[in-house]
């Protein structure tokens, strides 16, 4: 269940466009290559478990300033090591021919002349290190010897300089003494002292001791050196100024800042003297700045705080030195992600959420909004959430990751209203797959809002005929699922069940209204939207009404186990790392500030009964649907415990369940390892198998 988008030292926190047209009805720019996969042949075979190391995704692409060439992370599951490895590659625009760069390797980013491209690798020791590449030379050079893993790289303007973002270690608390140990003596390990509120992280476990904060080094080696300090943590990116004598970051430096840690500001440094300076004092995140060409403005997202569950992420322009802030995109009804200056800096290129698809537009300075291209993929393919990333050249063209129900991402060009794909990774392995089709369907609710939804058929469907139904959820719930490829609903496909997945209200894309109606309600009116998709697919005549299943993560998880309280019409059912008691939740979750604060008008202490109500607990009495509960060992987000309360109270209910945990798996990575991915879909089937009337053939 994640938590607003803020920038990671603040947060204790998935082309083809001619096919996306039709799915979502949004115009693409050029028409794209068919997609792959097959509907059904003698010589194709269904997708399985296995498939999911073998599927490649296009992450991070950036392109060079010259707009020629394109560097990007190219990630598999390694099956040796079941683990998503990534290598970079250099892909030429015109030609479309690639060559490998460097293995086991992330960020690449361009120097300013194009002609050097700096990336994290690891060290002969496995420690994460920052190197830069001689394109032309065709050599590395390692720049750090560092204790902890740079992130947020940004070249300075002259190439000269590298700066990144690194955790400074600290000293950990401690209070009292042990007495001192006898040498050679045997003795339990020190006593283990927590003062932060901020203690522990869903990715990266209990919080190490120390702050991140700003460093350079040069770009052609040398001793780094800190340019920013204290106890606040600091974070990119990081926008240089056109002078090279400032850097523009954000953060919570505040003396109170662990209590909040939703009101980021955007800081100056200046990287000669350290000085610094804020640039903005509103109650809100700011964060992402960039700075104009000219060095006069900056551009930034961030909101006013209404202490609301969801609100519109906009695009701010300010006056260099913070003056003059407003809103540019107040008047549009969307949520942005991620914000650049157009090389002439009369206006911004933007990428937005729509529909459950995420697209480029340029952003005039007065708020005008045109789309500049569509079909944007994320690079998490477990699930079909939207997402995605982008980056512009000089020129104006533009390299994104892509994809489509059938393909996962890819990387894709936009130049001169022309849009390509350019890499084809998954064309050969998914032709020789069937599998599950993708088609929208119509779902009005209750009370006759329009509902997205889609519905994935089995390979090999024959229209007409009834078969088993799976009603996935997505979490968040202020997330979104859109057109994109699944490698856990090809797994449900490919068993013989239809899947459908639909953005209920509360989901994002469809307007800052449509996010907020679960505020203050959540579960609520939500589970009227399901409910109808669920009649919509058994009156479109696919899904068979007496083989209806549920599974969701997250917030679709807490709706799992909340639908099971309410109704008996599921045969089975599969909770994945729900919330099921919010008073439990909200004080043991990563970020204990959020729950609270922004999903309840006050605290669990002062009004208990708005929090049982509104808890899935509150329905266990209700429950008879053999339900299963899976959840990561180390999940921080919605804990262990979610879980395990609603596994006790099933069971001393006499409800049919069972408990799944993932070794070492936390909320964000409970698919990180390809084989954990591919049992836990096996899991959940298997568990619906139990209860499908209609057996399945043998697998």
């Amino acid at each position: 269940m994640p938590v607003p988008r803020y920038p990671a030292a603040l947060r204790t926190t998935a082309l083809g466009l001619a096919l996306l047209t039709i799915a979502t009805g949004c115009p693409a720019m050029a028409a794209a290559p068919a997609a792959s996969g097959v509907e059904s042949t003698a010589a194709a075979t269904r997708f399985e478990g296995r498939d999911i190391f073998a599927v490649q995704v296009v992450s991070d692409p950036q392109i060079n300033p010259d707009g020629r060439t394109v560097a990007y992370v190219r990630r598999q599951g390694d099956i040796m090591s079941d683990r998503q490895k990534g290598a970079i590659w250099l892909v030429d625009v015109a030609s479309g021919t690639e060559r490998p760069l460097v293995t086991d390797a992330s960020q690449p980013r361009w120097s300013p002349d194009g002609k050097r491209l700096a990336y994290v690798a690891a060290d002969a020791k496995g420690n994460a290190q920052l190197f830069v590449r001689y394109i032309a030379e065709g050599t590395s050079l390692r720049l750090t010897a560092l204790p902890d893993g740079p992130q947020a790289l940004a070249w300075s303007p002259d190439g000269t300089r590298i700066a990144y973002v690194m955790r400074v270690p600290g000293e950990a608390a401690r209070l009292g003494k042990a007495p001192d140990k006898p040498e050679g003596a045997d003795w339990a390990k020190p006593l283990e002292v927590i003062d932060r509120i901020d203690y522990r992280s869903d990715d990266d476990g209990y919080v190490l001791p120390g702050y991140t904060h700003l460093f350079l080094v040069s770009a052609e080696g040398g001793p780094p050196r800190q340019i920013t300090g204290g106890d606040f943590p600091d974070d990119g990116p990081l926008g240089w100024t056109p002078d090279g004598k400032s850097i523009v970051f954000s953060a919570v430096r505040k003396p109170d800042w662990q209590r909040q840690v939703f009101d980021s500001e955007l800081y100056a440094v200046d990287v000669d003297s350290g000085r610094i300076g804020a640039l903005t004092s509103r109650v809100g995140p700011d964060h992402d700045a960039t700075v104009s060409p000219d060095g006069r403005q900056i551009a930034y997202l961030g909101y006013d705080d209404r202490r609301r569950s969801y609100q519109n992420t906009q695009v701010h322009v300010a006056n260099r030195d913070g003056s003059g802030a407003h809103s540019i995109s107040a008047g549009l009804d969307i949520g942005f992600s991620a914000v650049a200056w157009s090389a002439d800096g009369r206006s911004l290129v933007v990428q937005y959420d729509l529909k459950g698809v995420n697209r480029i537009g340029r952003l005039s300075l007065d708020g005008q909004l045109t789309e500049l291209a569509g079909g944007l993929t994320g690079t998490a393919f477990d699930r079909p959430y939207s997402g995605g990333g982008f980056s512009l050249a000089r020129n104006s063209t533009l390299a994104f990751t892509a994809g489509n129900p059938l393909q996962p991402a890819e990387l894709a060009i936009a130049s001169n209203g022309k849009i390509r794909q350019i890499t084809h990774h998954n064309a050969e392995f998914l032709a020789h797959k069937a599998l599950g089709q993708v088609k929208p369907l119509a779902v009005k609710a209750p009370d006759g809002k329009s509902i997205d939804a889609w519905l994935v058929t089995p390979p090999g469907y024959v229209p007409g005929q009834r078969v088993p139904l799976i009603l996935e959820i997505h979490g968040g719930p202020h997330t979104a699922y859109g057109p994109h490829f699944s490698s856990d609903f090809q797994l449900y496909a490919a068993a013989g069940y239809a899947v459908l997945y639909a953005n209920p209200r509360g989901s994002t894309s469809y307007g800052e209204a449509f996010a907020e109606e679960i505020q203050d309600k959540y579960p609520g009116d939500d589970y009227g939207d399901l409910m109808a998709a669920v009649d919509a697919a058994i009156a479109s005549g696919v899904a068979d009404p007496d083989n209806l299943f549920v599974t969701g993560g997250s917030g679709g998880g807490l709706l799992t186990a909340w639908i099971v309280g309410k109704t008996d019409r599921f045969k089975a059912a599969a909770t994945q790392k729900p919330v099921i008691n919010w008073i439990s939740e909200a004080l043991t979750m990563d970020n204990t500030q959020f729950t609270s604060r922004y999903w309840f008008a006050k605290l669990p202490w002062e009004d208990p009964m708005m929090y049982w109500k509104r808890s899935p607990l509150s329905l266990v009495g209700s429950v008879k649907t053999p339900t299963l509960v899976v959840v990561g060992s180390n999940d921080y987000r919605t804990p262990v415990s979610e879980s395990e309360q609603y596994y006790a109270a099933l069971q001393i209910r006499g409800v049919p369940t069972a408990l799944v945990k993932i070794p070492d798996a936390s909320h964000g990575g409970i698919a990180a390892r390809p084989s954990q991915s591919a049992a836990k879909a096996s899991a959940i089937l298997t568990w619906f198998d139990r209860y499908r009337t209609a057996k399945p053939d043998a697998r």
